[in-house]
């Protein structure tokens, strides 16, 4: 896993942490943690994230660097809250901090690539897809992983727990193969 944040995100970034009045923890997904985590090399111009600490201070990071900002224009990069991404129940005990160094206010976290995978089920976007095979290609699934935490983490919050699940497994033949047991 490459795990180093380059250009114009690191820029970017530390522009970010200059614009925020203190300690900012956002928890990522996407496009972006999968090009820094597992060089996935579709272009993004955001960093989706689903959580901020403290809870106030999601306001304060889109009013610094959300779409539209004088930041994100300057770039052409921006954060955005994620609409649509149901995660594992535990997914924050498995976070891993890609801070670039040198911030001081900003804290980067990335969820596991399989918390990722799952946050994923219930949009089931053609680029969801596209993201899962690639991950698939790369050996970066496990799929007994996906299913453990699918049916402990997930499945008991699902609102359409038979449709989601139906894209889990229809993902897990396509992308992993039928398992042999």
């Amino acid at each position: 896993m490459p795990g180093e944040i380059k250009e114009p995100w690191l820029s970017f970034l530390r522009d970010v942490d200059r614009g925020l009045r203190g300690p900012v923890e956002v928890h990522c997904l996407g496009g972006f943690v999968l090009g820094v985590l597992w060089d996935l090399p579709r272009p993004t111009g955001d960093i989706d994230f689903i959580e901020v600490r403290p809870g106030q201070a999601s306001e304060e990071l889109l009013g610094v660097a959300g779409e539209g900002t004088t930041l994100a224009v300057r770039h052409h990069l921006h954060f955005q809250r994620v609409g649509v991404a149901t995660c594992p129940d535990g997914y924050e005990s498995r976070l891993t901090d890609v801070t670039p160094q040198g911030l001081q206010n900003l804290k980067i976290k990335a969820l596991d690539v399989h918390d990722i995978v799952l946050s994923k089920v219930s949009r089931n976007s053609p680029r969801d897809r596209s993201d899962v095979e690639f991950l698939a290609k790369k050996g970066a699934l496990a799929r007994r992983l996906l299913e453990e935490r699918f049916a402990t983490e997930m499945r008991p919050y699902l609102l359409n727990e038979a449709r989601e699940t139906l894209t889990l497994e229809l993902w897990l033949e396509e992308f992993l193969g039928i398992e042999d047991s």
